[in-house]
């Protein structure tokens, strides 16, 4: 009998965790939790009214994950990226996304394509609003992660797609977009639809070179500006 009830609290508890996990996760991204800011176990379990179990596994996750840092003594705190760290990030994702993008340009199916071009629409129009509205920033983030990450995903390399997902979470993609100015935005919006043009043309290669293209353009504006003092506003890269 108590081993029926362990079984069943089980996933109650493992739903909990992962509730706490992206909320946290969010809240790093959003820019809510700055570099260098300590999470609180007590506060965060208070704050979403669970117990401090689920906490403590989800800050666990977010250290083995990259997004936190565990501080002896002290608990848990955002990492703070530095430009060593981006140019590492920017390494792996110049070798390895190119490879996944002229794979997934022999593999995309019809649907996949049509949701990659709304979302490339989507952005494209939300490009034109950031003078007038910056807070459309983060929409055009979200927006852009969720593509490159179609894009990966239609590689049907499950191998690839786990280690790309890997880098790319735990990179600075929360960072700096307010750096880019409304031609870098634009430019990033065209190479988007370049990348869906040459995979209609059938032309793996020409999708490969394009999202290299790409990344190159993000890597020479975030690199540079990851060096931010301390208190600049939080953003997201448009990569």
């Amino acid at each position: 009998m108590s081993t029926s009830r362990h079984l069943d609290a089980a996933p109650v508890a493992r739903t909990a965790t992962a509730q706490v996990h992206e909320a946290l996760k969010q809240r790093i991204l959003d820019g809510s939790y700055r570099p260098h800011d300590y999470i609180r176990e007590a506060s965060v379990a208070r704050e979403l009214a669970v117990s401090r179990t689920p906490v403590r596994e989800a800050l666990r996750e977010l250290v083995s994950e990259g997004w936190l840092e565990a501080i002896p003594h002290h608990g848990a705190r955002v990492v703070a990226w530095t430009d060593k760290d981006a140019r590492e990030v920017f390494e792996l994702r110049l070798v390895l996304e190119p490879m996944a993008v002229r794979l997934a340009s022999e593999r995309l199916d019809r649907s996949r394509l049509d949701h990659l071009a709304s979302l490339a629409e989507r952005m494209e129009a939300l490009t034109e609003r950031v003078e007038t509205d910056p807070g459309v920033r983060n929409e055009i983030a979200f927006l852009n992660h969720e593509f490159h990450r179609e894009l990966v995903l239609a590689s049907d390399n499950q191998r690839l797609a786990s280690v790309l997902e890997s880098v790319v979470r735990t990179s600075v993609i929360r960072r700096n977009f307010g750096n880019y100015d409304l031609t870098n935005l634009r430019r990033s919006m065209r190479h988007h639809r370049e990348i869906l043009e040459a995979i209609v043309a059938g032309s793996p290669e020409w999708a490969e070179h394009v999202m290299r293209a790409h990344l190159l353009a993000a890597q020479a504006l975030h690199v540079r500006s990851t060096d931010v003092p301390d208190g600049a506003p939080p953003g997201t890269s448009p990569h």
